[in-house]
């Protein structure tokens, strides 16, 4: 079902831009662009945890349809190919003495391909802007990072094979194999100004993640429901007229 949603977008946002380019006039721009995020895992059954910044960056182009120059709203896509980082921090409970010592993290790299509607209103050189639609991701994996009183924990109790205990389930977390494709929607807002040189948009966005990290069906003997992304992102793109 959340395939069938992300798919049905993905087709609307495309059909939409192209059946109206012949009526608009149609502009060009290239850039890069990067920024931070912080990252969690929703987790299901949960798991106590810390944002975990990354950085993200990469290329970026913007396909403006608009009606003339002096319009206050202009729409298109953005299409952009990131590498990004993302992932989770477990939080432990400092209170107790059994988790002495123990951190763990597990850092995620991907590929990110989104490609969503774009939207400013305004006529000025500061305008908002608003940007939403799905997101594909490729995971180039990532190496846990474990304390060693974690290490010297998970290998005394290698054997416990009972799914309700800590010992089980951050064992899994550490060396469960992860998918590889990710998918979900991503969105948000911010403001563009314009300069001589090109326009620099600065945004925040957040990344809902619908496609699991873990293995989620139970006839394949998964630990959690769910495992998706959740992704609070603040960026920095420039961008260049082509035409």
């Amino acid at each position: 079902m959340k395939r069938l949603i992300f798919i049905t977008l993905l087709i609307t946002l495309s059909s939409n831009l192209f059946a109206q380019r012949e009526r608009f006039r149609n502009d060009l721009y290239l850039g890069f662009g990067g920024g931070m995020h912080f990252s969690t895992v929703d987790f299901v059954p949960s798991i106590l945890q810390t944002q975990r910044l990354g950085i993200q960056g990469g290329i970026a182009a913007t396909f403006i349809s608009t009606q003339n120059e002096r319009g206050n709203v202009k729409a298109g896509i953005i299409g952009e190919l990131n590498f990004s980082q993302r992932g989770w921090t477990v939080e432990f409970d400092a209170e107790n003495a059994d988790f002495e010592g123990f951190t763990f993290s597990r850092p995620l790299n991907y590929i990110d391909f989104p490609f969503m509607t774009h939207v400013s209103v305004g006529q000025r050189n500061v305008r908002l802007i608003f940007n939403a639609g799905p997101q594909i991701g490729l995971s180039l994996g990532g190496n846990p990072s474990v304390s060693e009183a974690l290490a010297d924990f998970m290998a005394e109790n290698a054997g416990v094979t009972d799914r309700r205990t800590f010992a089980y389930r951050i064992r899994y977390q550490y060396s469960s194999p992860l998918t590889r494709v990710d998918y979900g929607l991503i969105g948000g807002m911010g403001l563009q100004f314009r300069t001589a040189v090109g326009h620099f948009n600065l945004e925040g966005r957040y990344y809902f993640g619908l496609g699991d990290i873990f293995e989620s069906r139970r006839g394949r003997d998964a630990l959690f429901q769910r495992s998706a992304h959740r992704v609070i992102q603040v960026r920095l793109t420039y961008f260049m007229r082509m035409n």
